[in-house]
């Protein structure tokens, strides 16, 4: 390592004799990356008495007797998770990151379900006010604008570090999430990037009534088209592909992985087939110039373009004019709606909200130059030759696609009464007091809490991706079941409210920095299946089933912009629930499956009202005690 850091300090004096775009320090991402700590190994001991802690709210008594055992026969010294934890740290030495690779193979790569709904999230930007082609068509063209300006910051490296507590953290996600693509493989997928090649990609793929299309972003001199010029160049796309592709190719995308690893190796065998699938993978990002989403009363509207961004609809609204594969992929339809999908695979939720705050921002700068209207080449279109085989996998990923979206239940729900202010004026975490609040409305709903997953960003080590906050805690319980019993007086249940958000708050700190329970037990299991030990009885367990099945998969993605991001559940018999606390208001989304009886969003939405109220009910007719 130190060797390493003296090395790249030797090359920096000859990396600057190298033409250096204006404003780039050569090597200065490296260079902040060589800085930040590796992900630790968390000890042995302390995850399993954490596992132990975690389980009791969610296990019987009985359950819980039994996994002790199993921890303790586990924990035994020279026993079989001394080996495997020595196995982890031997694993950190030899690596930027123990973790990075595992997690994106099994979280994503080695993951077969559809990406849609089931991986993918989805964002929605507040609707614009434009109701036709000429104004839907000229904010794409200010949005394709505003990402080449990030795309300028990322390529002269000169993007803000970002900070957490004082902390300078990973900027790595910011370099994936460009010209970069996930490709399907028989039994795991791949990411390719290319934006690291001798020749990045200069174009973008725009996607209108099904057809694809190559556009150039950059003159010849290497600067970006201005908004005037991409105008054009979308207008010629939108005049040349007015009535919709018979088949819409992209729905192949929808597939299960490994269908679509199948039809995609058939797809490519045909030489102008396999150029036009490369051209949308290398492209930079994707637009997608939507039709619009049929008519809806006001209080589903927001509701209806989230689903649209997750899915577009089905096969005969939007899901055709996707490449779900593909890192970003921009939607704006011709009735304002708009917003984008992204595969999940190289980037987390927040470095694409950052990116879209910029976008947002970007749209707001007024026209500075006219530009001179040199003629530009038409943009081309990208061709496929659909033979029975293709045209009958085409119709297999439609029926599929079709149940999906009739199965996603989803409600984004904009809670007006309060935002992150209020907690914050009576010194709460607003992020723990939403999850409380979640906890209230679960317990209310079901007469018992579940296993909640919350991500916590480890972007303070080197490759940092995510790891678990578990919400549902020994204090979170005490708080829900005391809420609505009346023996109880209020004075202790708000010092029950504080104590288990005051709870949450030191579990989140915990794992943000690397001390956190789920990724340590997950690369103990993974060590064991690589070591080819047989698997301990640990994992084997009901209890360890349990706690890995999240009915609750939450996240909070704060945005400047007034937007909120979506996604689905990750067990059938869960909830996706993402928020972005504003300071006077909440935008949550939340999704269920209808095929399950048992869950509602919209009930759910309810319930969390309720549960935030009363919340604030609590806090503000009970009189500060002397503390």
């Amino acid at each position: 390592m130190e060797r390493k850091r003296q090395q790249s300090e030797k090359a920096k004096p000859h990396g600057l004799l190298k033409p250096v775009a204006v404003g780039k320090l050569a090597g200065r991402y490296l260079a902040h990356q060589e800085g930040l700590p590796r992900l630790p190994v968390p000890p042995l001991q302390q995850t399993l008495d954490r596992y132990l802690l975690a389980l009791q709210p969610i296990i019987s008594e009985e359950e819980w007797n039994h996994t002790k055992g199993l921890v303790d026969e586990f924990r035994r010294p020279g026993g079989v998770g001394e080996r495997l934890q020595k196995g982890l740290e031997r694993r950190a030495r030899k690596t930027e990151n123990w973790l990075s690779d595992w997690w994106l193979k099994t979280a994503y790569l080695e993951y077969r379900l559809p990406v849609v709904l089931h991986s993918s999230p989805g964002v929605v930007l507040p609707k614009r006010d434009f109701l036709d082609q000429q104004g839907q068509l000229r904010f794409a063209a200010k949005l394709i604008e505003g990402v080449l300006d990030f795309k300028t910051m990322i390529d002269n490296e000169t993007l803000p570090v970002e900070y957490l507590g004082g902390k300078p953290l990973c900027m790595n996600q910011y370099y994936q999430i460009l010209s970069s693509c996930r490709i399907p493989g028989p039994k795991h997928d791949s990411v390719v990037n290319y934006s690291k090649g001798k020749r990045p990609p200069s174009h973008i793929t725009v996607v209108h009534n099904f057809q694809f299309f190559e556009l150039d972003v950059y003159s010849s001199d290497g600067s970006p088209l201005t908004t005037d010029q991409i105008f054009i160049q979308l207008e010629k796309i939108w005049n040349t592909s007015l009535q919709t592709n018979k088949e819409p190719i992209g729905i192949l995308t929808t597939n299960h992985r490994n269908s679509w690893a199948k039809a995609y190796n058939n797809l490519i065998k045909d030489k102008t087939n396999k150029e036009s699938v490369r051209s949308i993978e290398k492209s930079i990002f994707t637009v997608c110039l939507d039709s619009p989403i049929p008519r809806v009363s006001d209080d589903i509207y927001s509701s209806q373009v989230a689903a649209q961004m997750l899915h577009g609809g089905g096969s005969r609204w939007n899901s055709g004019n996707r490449w779900f594969d593909k890192t970003l992929q921009f939607i704006v339809a011709e009735d304002g709606s708009c917003g984008l999908v992204y595969e999940h695979a190289p980037s987390e939720g927040p470095p694409i909200v950052a990116l879209l705050d910029h976008i947002v921002e970007y749209t707001k700068k007024p026209e500075l130059v006219r530009s001179p209207m040199i003629p530009l080449p038409m943009p081309k279109k990208l061709r496929f030759n659909i033979t029975p085989e293709i045209k009958n996998d085409i119709e297999k990923a439609k029926q599929n696609l079709n149940i999906m979206v009739q199965d996603l239940d989803i409600k984004v729900m904009v809670f007006h009464h309060f935002g992150k202010n209020f907690p914050k004026s009576e010194k709460i975490s607003p992020d723990a007091f939403i999850q409380m609040a979640l906890q209230l409305a679960y317990y209310r709903m079901y007469g018992q809490v579940c296993a909640t997953y919350e991500s916590a960003s480890l972007r303070m080590f080197r490759l940092g991706r995510t790891d678990t906050i578990r919400s549902a805690s020994v204090d979170s319980l005490k708080f829900v079941q005391a809420v609505d019993n009346p023996t109880k007086h209020n004075q202790e249940k708000v010092e029950l409210l504080r104590r288990a958000t005051q709870a949450h708050r030191a579990y989140t700190d915990m794992a943000i920095k690397g001390n956190a329970i789920d990724r340590h037990l997950l690369g103990l299991r993974l060590q064991a299946i690589e070591d080819l030990v047989s698997m301990p009885e640990l994992f084997m367990d009901t209890s360890y089933a349990v706690a890995m099945h999240f009915n609750l998969s939450t996240s909070q993605v704060p945005a400047k912009t007034d937007c909120v991001m979506c996604f689905g559940p990750v067990v059938p018999d869960g909830y996706g629930v993402c928020y972005n606390p504003m300071d006077d208001h909440i935008n949550f989304a939340m999704s269920a499956f209808n095929s399950c009886a048992e869950t509602n969003a919209a009930r759910l939405a309810h319930y969390l009202e309720k549960a935030l109220l009363d919340m604030r009910l609590l806090l503000q007719s009970t009189p500060k005690s002397k503390l």
